[in-house]
């Protein structure tokens, strides 16, 4: 009988769990270079580069090669539709929970999609004002990048009666109280608008507002609405209906929402450090956990096909040096979004060691549940391994690794890919 301690290290199941521990090794290496020593982003998207590119090999040399050798195309192309697809769901799905804050484009990418349905939603409110909805919906394009938000703490004045306008208002979120002789007439919520004839007259507000609650509005400032309209014939034309009031209702209001939401997907939106801050904090408490689950997604197919792919061969060093380099910058950046949401640092480094053991853990079980499994199973689960990775590759770590590091990311992703082939060929 097999001593205890020499099944720890000789056994197959032994050896998975401590290859699966050494390519997550870098989870917990990579939270402290992020939180201590965090470097440039350049030098972060050659490593993401180079793992992806290291990856790649792996996953064309030690999965799909093989399981399209002993079983064929059906079984492969199956279990990678079927790995591809809950990868997609799962990340959406964590990524709503605040999963996004684990690599800095996922981040810009919820920003940017986040900020274009706030904007489609204020085209929707935008549609019920007249003199806005009077515009053709093409000029009004032009007037979107001038749309701007801006925040009131609750109790402050956004504008006093007597003033001159000098801009039309519309709430985005919160209350507002109309003050006419210092007394409260009205209070207008959340997708109300005022000050309309501010940006055809500039005459004086015949009532203050105030913020009853903390309130987001946009705004349009008349100098802004000037500009567009001197260099708009067609603008003009339609303000004059507007000023005559031969315009009391607009009857295409629909058609008009439609083709300017159109208009806002092809908008290039500037992302704040305000619109950061505000996704960060309506995140909430569990974006930990979801950046924790978010990661785990990331790392179960990797864990199970080693050791699995063990049960068949030796252990691929080119899909763990892909596994560690390509854990190492994701566990940098997602350091830094788990301290923003003010976790400890022990906290931090907790989370990711558990990962880690996890990962380990599961490539042992990856390798005694496969052990007997025919080639179909085999190649089934082997492209489904191939699938999630190959999504997770195509939608995280490229684009991660383009945006911060620009031309470098091909060249690192070549070198990593013949990293990995290299290393094959010693095997």
């Amino acid at each position: 009988m097999e001593a205890p301690i020499d099944f720890l290290y000789s056994s197959l199941p032994a050896k998975a769990f401590w290859f699966g521990i050494l390519s997550a090794a870098s989870l917990p290496i990579g939270a402290l270079l992020g939180i201590y020593f965090p470097p440039r982003k350049r030098v972060v998207a050659a490593l993401m580069a180079f793992g992806a590119g290291c990856l790649l090999c792996a996953l064309t040399l030690e999965l799909v090669a093989p399981a399209f050798k002993h079983a064929g195309f059906y079984p492969l192309a199956t279990g990678a539709i079927i790995g591809g697809l809950l990868f997609v769901s799962l990340n959406k799905i964590l990524n709503g929970q605040g999963a996004f804050l684990r690599k800095p484009a996922t981040f810009m990418r919820h920003l940017v999609t986040r900020k274009k349905a706030r904007m489609k939603a204020l085209v929707n409110a935008l549609s019920r004002i007249n003199i806005l909805c009077a515009l053709p919906s093409n000029e009004m394009r032009a007037l979107l990048p001038f749309i701007h938000s801006r925040t009131y703490t609750a109790g402050s004045l956004i504008f006093r009666q007597g003033e001159k306008g000098d801009a039309l208002y519309l709430i985005d979120a919160g209350e507002v109280e109309v003050l006419r002789d210092n007394a409260v007439i009205a209070t207008l919520p959340a997708g109300e608008s005022f000050g309309e004839m501010a940006l055809l007259s500039g005459e004086p507000r015949n009532a203050s507002l105030r913020a009853k609650t903390e309130v987001r509005t946009w705004r349009i400032l008349k100098e802004d609405f000037d500009t567009l309209v001197r260099s708009s014939p067609a603008l003009v034309e339609a303000l004059e209906k507007v000023s005559e009031k031969r315009l009391d209702d607009c009857h295409d209001a629909t058609e008009w929402r439609k083709r300017v939401s159109g208009y806002v997907d092809a908008l290039t939106l500037p992302v704040t450090e305000s619109d950061a801050r505000e996704a960060i904090h309506s995140a909430g408490g569990g974006a930990a956990l979801a950046i924790w689950l978010g990661i785990l997604l990331d790392g179960i197919p990797e864990s199970a096909v080693i050791g699995a792919s063990m049960l068949h061969t030796t252990v691929s060093w080119a899909l763990i040096a892909g596994l560690f380099l390509s854990n190492l910058p994701e566990a940098l950046s997602s350091a830094v979004g788990m301290r923003r949401q003010g976790l400890s640092v022990r906290r931090v480094l907790g989370l990711w060691g558990s990962l880690m053991f996890i990962t380990g853990a599961g490539a042992l079980l990856g390798n005694v549940f496969f052990t007997g499994a025919s080639h179909i199973v085999f190649a089934g689960f082997e492209g489904c391994a191939a699938g999630a990775m190959l999504v997770m590759i195509a939608e995280t770590m490229l684009p991660e690794a383009y945006e911060q590091g620009g031309a470098i990311t091909g060249l690192a992703t070549l070198l990593g890919f013949l990293s990995g082939l290299f290393v094959k060929s010693f095997s």
